[in-house]
């Protein structure tokens, strides 16, 4: 295990005792994924649900010893996250509160707007949406359909139309973010706060292999009405509510989605330790690149979860890590099937879970051509670090 600073180390500590109360639930979710409405009241969903919250906007932190956490930064969301996706992926994703959305308010909302988005939060378990991914463009914002239109009156509500699709918790969501453009070029976009119960919206579930407890779903906007309340950023300069703010806000974001493909292939990798009591050395030599692979993983993403906490404009290193946890946790997962032979998906249903799981990690947050893209730009501009080139050992 990665060293931690004693801060973070007692965060994981207390994210690992929850999360070993969601495990025995997994099974049970990925077969009905409303069970996860049944098991909101577990600690790890029922804390999460009332943090990511700014501290001018919660009253009731998490308190550990004397240290006071709100999951705000991406260094701490990356060590909570990775023991929730270790217990149960679907279950993480599926947990109320605002894990995404949130981060949007916070970077561009209004205090009214904050106001009126944590509060609901802090009210009961809440589920909201995070409306980006499109069924034609998935999350490529330069092609997205989904419009906001002015109204005609000066005083009247903007309309908003469009399909988003693969929306984490569509169905059992109160409220959310829906992306939508407004008009061509980088600055043509909008975030809009939007109420599940608005007239013209609707939803339909997505059935999926993996990740059920997500409770993806289609959500279609026809003619829904909008006032000016709705619309995130209203109060910023175009320039600071446009594309390069999403990015900044993705940014945040990235670590915490890619730590949980780090999740999803430590448990594998723990499901091998405790379910073959004896290996062969072959088998042990392999196990133990399984381990150094995710420890490796892992430290990257502690990096750029660093980098973006100092500079939310630093994404490149996310982007790194993202493309290369969504690799891990395929290539892990699959790799543990060869420790139980051929019936092993049928023998071990809860190693079976955790292949179909992993392979929604990498189309979370933009698939690894678009983080490879990410990669680039910041080779472009210098931001990797130089090579050095290696010294041979002269001979003595």
């Amino acid at each position: 295990m990665t060293e931690l600073e004693p801060r973070l180390r007692r965060l994981q500590a207390q994210a690992r005792e929850w999360a070993a109360e969601m495990r025995p639930y997994a099974l049970e979710v990925d077969r009905d994924p409303d069970a996860v409405t049944r098991v909101a009241h577990l600690p790890a969903l029922a804390r999460v649900a009332a943090l990511q919250i700014p501290p001018e906007f919660n009253p009731e932190p998490l308190v550990l010893g004397d240290q006071t956490y709100y999951l705000m930064s991406a260094s701490e969301r990356v060590v909570f996250f990775e023991e929730g996706a270790c217990a149960d992926l679907g279950m993480m994703l599926g947990s109320p509160g605002g894990p995404m959305s949130g981060v949007v308010v916070d970077a561009l909302g209004s205090q009214k707007q904050k106001e009126w988005f944590y509060g609901r939060l802090l009210l009961r378990p809440t589920w909201t949406f995070f409306a980006l991914s499109e069924p034609e463009h998935g999350s490529d914002a330069a092609n997205m359909a989904t419009r906001l239109t002015p109204s005609a009156d000066p005083d009247g509500p903007a309309r908003l139309n469009g399909v988003k699709r693969y929306v984490g918790n569509a169905g059992r969501a109160e409220f959310g973010v829906v992306f939508a453009r407004t008009g061509p070029g980088p600055l043509g976009f909008a975030a809009v706060l939007v109420d599940a119960t608005a007239p013209g919206f609707a939803t339909t579930p997505v059935r999926t292999i993996g990740v059920r407890g997500a409770g993806l779903g289609e959500i279609t906007l026809d003619d829904v009405e909008l006032t000016p309340d709705r619309v995130l950023g209203a109060h910023l300069r175009p320039s600071r509510r446009g594309m390069a703010a999403w990015l900044r806000t993705f940014n945040l974001l990235r670590p915490a989605v890619a730590v949980m493909g780090v999740g999803v292939a430590r448990a594998a990798y723990e499901y091998v330790l405790a379910e073959r009591s004896s290996l062969r050395v072959a088998e042990r030599l392999r196990l133990e690149r399984m381990e150094r692979a995710i420890a490796t993983t892992r430290r990257m993403l502690r990096a750029a979860a660093a980098a973006v906490d100092h500079d939310p404009s630093a994404g490149h290193l996310a982007s790194a890590a993202k493309a290369t946890s969504a690799r891990l946790a395929e290539r892990v997962t699959l790799a543990a099937l060869d420790f139980f032979g051929p019936g092993a998906r049928l023998e071990h249903p809860l190693l079976d879970k955790l292949v179909r799981d992993a392979g929604s990690v990498e189309y979370m947050e933009g698939t690894s051509n678009i983080q490879r893209l990410g990669v680039f730009g910041g080779l472009l501009r210098g931001a990797f670090p130089p090579l050095q080139a290696a010294r041979l050992p002269t001979e003595s």
